[in-house]
């Protein structure tokens, strides 16, 4: 049950932050949307920070997943494939978009955030797990690339102009052209 209610306050918090914006957003209208006093929302989460800490922290999580997936393989091309396959599973989640969508229409506010720099440190580890040790720049930035270009579909196409599914086929192709570079 304490599980479903946190899950419950990061789902309002997630969306009243993302239209209003994280600074116009109190926690007595998380509170209010969920039918609750600030008393009992308290209870989980003591400010607004902490519910931006508890979203981060679940996406890092999910990061380190993959990290720790990468680095238990060989610097093959078809591990780099999965990895960019794999990457791209965990942003079919509709949790993940929500969160991204949040963090882009925040960045202002949050730019300074100790646990976005973590999911930063994370990506760039992640990213330089896909080449060898002492890999040039030009590689390093194709394979950073490659992950940006899965994440860039979502947000640089026109809304309702392509599918989901046509938007996901498109930036994987587009990050596995990167791949053979």
């Amino acid at each position: 049950m304490r599980e479903d209610t946190r899950a419950r306050i990061q789902e309002i918090a997630l969306r009243l932050f993302t239209e209003q914006g994280y600074e116009a957003t109190s926690l007595r209208e998380i509170a209010e949307e969920l039918g609750v006093t600030k008393a009992a929302l308290y209870y989980h989460f003591k400010t607004k920070d902490d519910i931006v800490t508890s979203l981060v922290d679940l996406r890092v999580a999910e990061l380190e997943g993959l990290l720790e997936w990468a680095r238990g393989q060989e610097k093959t091309t078809e591990m780099r494939r999965e990895l960019l396959r794999r990457y791209a599973e965990q942003l079919t989640m509709p949790r993940y978009l929500q969160v991204a969508r949040f963090l882009e229409r925040n960045q202002t506010a949050l730019r300074n955030h100790p646990k976005l720099a973590k999911m930063r440190e994370t990506m760039i580890t992640l990213s330089a797990e896909m080449c060898e040790p002492g890999a040039p720049a030009t590689e390093r930035i194709i394979h950073s690339l490659a992950f940006f270009a899965i994440h860039a579909g979502k947000w640089l196409t026109m809304e309702g102009e392509f599918s989901d599914e046509e938007i996901d086929k498109a930036s994987m192709e587009v990050a596995l052209r990167l791949l053979d570079l």
